[in-house]
């Protein structure tokens, strides 16, 4: 449970979260190798479609994740989750000095001061630190969850905690007044060791939550969908907060429509026969009948011959399918996104380019695949798991 009995400034006379901008955006001018980051907001925004207690996912405004709750104790309070996300210190345990180190000695630089000067909202504050590797023995309190055995706040390793954080920066306190135990109180340290084991888990979850609605993706299309999600993410971490505030916090309202409009996408996609719901996207992205009844025969040769073991190594066959799935996840990011002004027919023409552009870096030897490339993205897109117009927001 989140302590909030050490808040001292009215809730009411200060900013919500939602509300103020942020101090810094340096996350969104310069976000390179931010894939595990970009996988654990994911997990997030999972969390939220899962639970109706997470309110609202921001991605790069107060911090490098907020998470806006609501705590369910009649009281209807709102609590902000602070989480900085640290995919550095590959090759060493996280410890106490790691957490208080300050860059080039600047008062305000280190993880814990950045952490605690997050305390400064109207919602109640907690803090998340998720890391790629383990903590030390005496950081290990931390990763317990909040109210766990171990983390008494008389016990041994939280009072040796408390006073290094004191030690270190003696008086220091959040804008609302509150301290290193406050601190400690309400932050859990995250270890998720791997990127791929993060996607895994997602991967799996969002399988579960599938199964719970009532309507069971198999991995192809969660896979799919996984891929819209970390596009969502990736957008929101580029996004500014002027004038793009909207497009960097996630709603659960706004997340629950996105799911339930996907899912219902899929299973009317699987009960239209074979190329039904291919020719009712293409015509819907305004292209003509001829090409309409062109890329039906192309997806059904393409299926014939995805069926038949001597057309293709199945190897060779894998291959290309995924990578028609990973060239059009990255069209769709940028069209999505509003990176390519194109109407649906330029973006079909897009996409067929690339097929070409695949089948040409082949080596010059092997076999014309420019049929099979393009009948798999056919295929892809009667299976709901691509378009070639605009979603809906």
């Amino acid at each position: 449970m989140v302590e909030t009995a050490s808040v001292k400034e009215n809730p009411q006379a200060l900013p919500s979260v939602d509300d103020v901008r942020p101090d810094e955006e340096g996350g969104p001018v310069a976000r390179s190798g931010f894939n595990y980051q970009d996988e654990i907001a994911v997990g997030f925004l999972i969390e939220m479609l899962e639970t109706s207690s997470l309110l609202k996912v921001h991605c790069e405004t107060h911090d490098d994740i907020v998470l806006v709750h609501i705590i369910d104790d009649g009281s209807t309070m709102r609590l902000a989750e602070f989480v900085q996300v640290k995919a550095d210190k590959p090759n060493k345990l996280w410890s106490v000095a790691d957490l208080c180190e300050r860059k080039k000695g600047r008062t305000g630089t280190s993880i814990f001061e950045i952490s605690l000067a997050r305390d400064k909202h109207s919602e109640v504050s907690c803090f998340r630190l998720v890391t790629l590797r383990p903590v030390v023995s005496d950081l290990k309190m931390l990763t317990f969850l909040l109210g766990a055995p171990g983390r008494e706040v008389d016990g041994e390793q939280f009072k040796a905690l408390l006073s290094e954080l004191d030690r270190r920066f003696p008086g220091l306190k959040s804008p609302k007044g509150n301290g290193a135990a406050y601190w400690l109180k309400n932050c859990v340290w995250d270890e998720r060791h791997s990127e791929e084991s993060v996607r895994i888990n997602n991967l799996v979850r969002l399988i579960k939550l599938s199964s719970k609605d009532g309507r069971p993706l198999l991995p192809e299309p969660a896979e799919m969908l996984l891929d819209e999600l970390r596009a969502k993410a990736k957008d929101a971490g580029k996004a500014k907060w002027e004038p793009d505030r909207d497009k960097k916090i996630f709603t659960r309202e706004a997340l629950r429509h996105w799911w339930e409009r996907r899912m219902q996408e899929l299973s009317d996609g699987v009960a239209v026969p074979s190329g039904g719901k291919l020719r009712e996207k293409m015509t819907k992205a305004g292209l003509p009948p001829e090409i309409v009844d062109l890329a039906v025969e192309l997806r059904r040769e393409y299926s014939t011959a995805a069926r038949t073991p001597s057309y293709m190594e199945r190897k060779e066959s894998e291959l290309l399918q995924s990578r028609v799935k990973a060239e059009l996840m990255s069209l769709r990011a940028r069209f999505v996104a509003g990176q390519l002004a194109l109407d649906g027919a330029g973006y079909h023409s897009l996409c067929l380019e690339r097929m070409d552009m695949v089948n040409a870096e082949r080596p010059a030897k092997n076999e014309d695949r420019s049929a099979f490339l393009k009948g798999c993205m056919y295929d892809i897109t009667d299976r709901c798991l691509h378009r070639f117009d605009r979603p809906k927001q």
